[in-house]
């Protein structure tokens, strides 16, 4: 199974089990000839590069990474419905809303959310994020048209939406630009090579992959000495205000998954985990006294890997709970 196509089934899958926590009466009608995960498609992506903006139509739960013009039409009511969009980790979404024909005062609902969430967990997490969670919130109902464009903080955003009447529903673009300093990132992939860049800001920011993986990290700098340690239960890195620590859970928010790792002093590595958890998270937080950086590469691990740990894995506290 490719591995775009594996992380767009584990996060629709995870979409559908939140939204169904919040209806038992949510329907999904599936036409037998769309495929739900083309947008997924690197070829894709190469096909489309400088053609006209791709259009279709959008789903009740769908998931999208390729800029273009989507518009949703309710062909029955829809009350229970939601799009996840991710970008490359360098690039920012903006959303424009082009049309919209909802009854807010019916009833109707169309949220956008800076980041995502699912089954009340967030990326970025509270911690993470600059804003509060409801200033993350940007309600269409109440802000109207003097909101015709919003741009994330990261590179993934989230649209809910609500409509009760047959032939009503909306028009979005999603486009974007270069991100200079990603700090918060979801990895489309589960193999890649990345560095975080924190220069003199007081910020944390977490890289997530959602998948288990190996993680190497090469190179780490720091505003202080030399070293490398991984966390036992009453250890840490002492209050120290730059660091990096690798975190493992199920879920989505950094803020609620197991700390494993601290790496408290600069060095050029490696120095590698394997982390068997359906999310890792590589997190630097920094105190803004220093230009910290963070380069690490990832793999998946094998099948054989998850059944057979051995060298400096983790593998026992993170089993699956879907």
């Amino acid at each position: 199974m490719p591995p775009n196509f594996q992380l767009q089934c584990r996060l629709l899958l995870i979409l559908l089990m939140a939204l169904r926590g919040e209806s038992r009466y949510l329907e999904l009608q599936e036409r037998a000839d769309y495929d739900p995960f083309l947008l997924y498609s690197s070829n894709l992506k190469r096909d489309l590069a400088g053609e006209q903006p791709y259009h279709r139509a959008l789903r009740c739960l769908d998931m999208l990474s390729l800029p273009g013009q989507f518009t949703f039409t309710a062909d029955r009511p829809q009350l229970h419905c939601a799009a996840l969009f991710i970008s490359e980790p360098q690039e920012f979404i903006t959303i424009y809303f082009d049309l919209v024909s909802i009854d807010c005062q019916g009833g109707d609902l169309l949220k956008v959310f800076d980041g995502w969430i699912l089954k009340g967990e967030k990326f970025p997490s509270s911690q993470d994020h600059p804003l509060p969670t409801m200033e993350r919130y940007i309600d269409f109902c109440e802000s109207g048209l003097s909101r015709r464009n919003i741009r994330s903080s990261q590179n993934v955003a989230m649209v809910f939406f609500r409509v009760h009447e047959p032939g009503r529903g909306f028009t979005l673009t999603i486009k974007t630009e270069p991100n200079l300093f990603p700090c918060n990132v979801i990895s489309q992939t589960p193999n890649g090579r990345f560095t975080l860049v924190v220069p003199h800001q007081h910020r944390n920011c977490s890289f997530s992959i959602i998948y288990p993986v190996a993680i190497k990290i090469s190179d780490l700098t720091l505003g202080h000495l030399h070293g490398f340690q991984v966390k036992k239960p009453s250890a840490g890195c002492g209050g120290k205000g730059d660091f990096v620590e690798l975190l493992g859970g199920n879920g989505l928010d950094p803020s609620k998954m197991m700390p494993l790792a601290d790496l408290c002093y600069p060095f050029h590595g490696p120095a590698q985990m394997k982390i068997g958890c359906d999310n890792t998270v590589v997190r630097l937080v920094s105190s803004g006294k220093h230009i910290n950086r963070v380069t690490f590469e990832y793999r998946q691990l094998e099948p054989y890997e998850l059944e057979n740990p051995n060298g400096n894995s983790i593998l026992e506290s993170c089993l699956s709970t879907l």
